[in-house]
């Protein structure tokens, strides 16, 4: 059976739908997700250290249980936010509240762009991951994920977008001028529409769909949804 491709309002609604029709709770699912990408990150082949890069909303809290995840495998890994902790909210709240109570280190950038720090923060790294910006960001990402885009594209380590690369539409595939150019991207419930646009393709690299448990029957429903 072919794989469905969903906009970004039919997965909105799908989990939506997942919480309020199934009982999934919002934590359960976002655990599934950063549990699938760390698995892909995992056979993709771990040698040296994994820096998680961090905004504020659940693709921040799907990059926490990333870290988590490759921590308990014996990976080493540290986090890089950009939020202040209070800005956080909801299940990402939740899963940062977890993550703090680990060994794995998190350093707070807040809202602000530190090219030594940052620069200092990826030396060595083996993979750097993308958990800035979701599927709500459109247009051209605000200060301080401008810059920090520009500067992770710049480093050489190969990135893993979370879920979609931060600064790219995943209804049209165009990308902001400043978006991750991912070497791999892994996205959830099911493949966006816009990552099969052809100006999608130096964004998006090789695409990983990740289930995060929601019932197949429900995503079949929402690719029926107009």
């Amino acid at each position: 059976m072919q794989q469905p491709i969903l906009s970004r309002q039919q997965c909105r609604l799908a989990d939506r739908m997942a919480v309020e029709e199934y009982g999934f709770s919002g934590l359960v699912l976002m655990e599934n997700a950063g549990r699938g990408a760390a698995d892909v990150l995992c056979r993709l082949g771990i040698d040296g250290t994994v820096v998680v890069c961090c905004g504020k909303g659940n693709n921040a809290g799907d990059g926490f249980v990333i870290a988590r995840h490759l921590d308990l495998r014996g990976h080493a890994v540290r986090v890089l936010l950009w939020t202040e902790p209070e800005e956080l909210s909801g299940d990402a709240a939740a899963n940062f509240n977890i993550l703090a109570k680990t060994d794995v280190p998190i350093e707070i950038f807040g809202n602000s762009h530190d090219a030594r720090r940052l620069g200092q923060s990826l030396d060595g790294a083996a993979w750097i991951v993308d958990a800035l910006l979701g599927t709500g960001a459109r247009g051209e990402p605000r200060p301080p994920f401008d810059a920090v885009i520009e500067q992770l594209n710049a480093a050489p380590t190969p990135k893993l977008a979370v879920d979609l690369p931060s600064g790219l539409d995943c209804d049209t595939g165009a990308a902001a001028r400043h978006a991750i150019r991912a070497a791999e991207t892994c996205t959830f419930l099911a493949a966006k529409r816009g990552f099969f646009q052809p100006e999608a393709a130096p964004y998006v690299g090789r695409l990983h769909v990740c289930d995060i448990g929601v019932p197949k029957k429900l995503i079949e429903r929402m690719a029926g949804v107009k």
